[in-house]
């Protein structure tokens, strides 16, 4: 026991916890590949793009926002090129930038795909009774 908390039972606590993280994120990627025909990481990739200025970010920061390497991120781009969901554009300011841009292909598939992610997503924290932990996560993040 440390100030108090017994160590076994919070490191068993944090386990079930990630099991359920994982439990809900393939849920969502089930959805996601099969209603969209789009990753996990993809449709994350899409949501980022369309809340930044002019749809567009560079892709170091598309990568540090996904937490994925820059060679997983040039990879995903390129799937979303070819599907014509994004396309790349060189920084006018420092011709070695590369941004990805979101198309309104990109825009449209996104709209689609967002619907069923917040519907896998609120069904999904309702069937681990996530509800009041995500409640309580939220109050501590503002």
């Amino acid at each position: 026991m440390k100030d108090g908390i017994d160590m076994a039972s919070y490191a068993q606590s944090w386990l079930g916890l990630v099991r359920v993280i994982h439990q809900v994120e393939a849920e969502l990627a089930r959805v996601m590949q099969s209603a969209h025909g789009l990753g996990l990481s993809e449709y994350r990739a899409l949501a980022a793009l369309a809340k930044a200025p002019d749809s567009e970010l560079r892709m170091q920061d598309l990568a540090t926002h996904l937490q994925l390497n820059q060679s997983s991120v040039s990879r995903m781009v390129e799937r979303l090129e070819r599907a014509e969901l994004s396309v790349r554009d060189v920084c006018p300011d420092d011709k070695r930038g590369v941004y990805t841009v979101l198309t309104q292909k990109g825009r449209a598939c996104l709209a689609a795909a967002e619907v069923d992610y917040e519907k896998t997503l609120e069904a999904a924290m309702k069937a681990h009774g996530c509800q009041a932990w995500l409640s309580v996560a939220m109050a501590h993040a503002q």
